[in-house]
């Protein structure tokens, strides 16, 4: 299999190139640092999977995934994340990644996620599985912000960040008027009136480190 690694971290490239280049079957393709790498290397090869780094400078993962889905429809996701499953798995797989792993398992797990992402299937750990199923055993109610679609948030990520209107239209390619009804959608659907009381449940939830 092609693959494309995406991480801002040299070092962090380096590994997992050290990691897949031990198996015969896969094949990498180049190595980005941010979004705009990504897209040159898109336009020169296809790939069936993208190794992708769910905190890019500028922009994050999860928002870069449904231009990955636009320019290279075929190709497939593997989020790469130093967030914790339960964090941001299922926004990455809603989104339209077809895997999540955490950066302090991708040597033992990067090759088994690889391969099963490029038989067609998903891939979670055994432990979000579990944790999944456990959830829907107990009728659990979800936490608030995965109430959010996609671009909500997205949104509210930059929001907790600390950018103002202008800035998050900019990042996003929206306007400022379509960045402030996301705003008053995200404090809809998550009961709240202010940004602190947006950047208080991120820190509670450690959306944010």
């Amino acid at each position: 299999m092609k693959i494309i690694i995406v991480d801002d971290h040299e070092l962090i490239r380096e590994g997992l190139k050290k990691v897949t280049a031990k198996e015969s079957d896969i094949e990498v393709m180049g190595e980005a640092s941010n979004s705009e790498e990504l897209f040159e290397l898109l336009d020169k090869h296809e790939v069936d999977i993208v190794l992708l780094d769910i905190s890019l400078p500028g922009r994050s993962g999860i928002d870069i995934i449904t231009d990955i889905k636009i320019q290279a429809p075929d190709t497939k996701i593997l989020i790469l994340s130093m967030y914790p499953e339960d964090r941001f798995a299922v926004q990455a797989l809603r989104a339209g990644a077809s895997g999540y792993i955490t950066k302090n398992n991708a040597s033992k797990s990067l090759v088994a996620a690889l391969r099963k992402i490029s038989d067609g299937r998903k891939y979670i750990s055994s432990n979000l599985a579990e944790q999944l199923a456990s959830e829907l055993e107990l009728n659990y109610e979800k936490p608030l912000h995965e109430n959010l679609s996609t671009r909500e948030f997205e949104v509210m990520r930059l929001i907790v960040e600390g950018k103002a209107v202008r800035d998050i239209a900019e990042i996003l390619s929206i306007s400022a008027n379509t960045v402030a009804s996301y705003r008053s959608r995200i404090l809809e659907k998550m009961k709240m009136k202010t940004n602190a009381e947006i950047i208080r449940y991120a820190i509670e939830q450690k959306l944010i480190i």
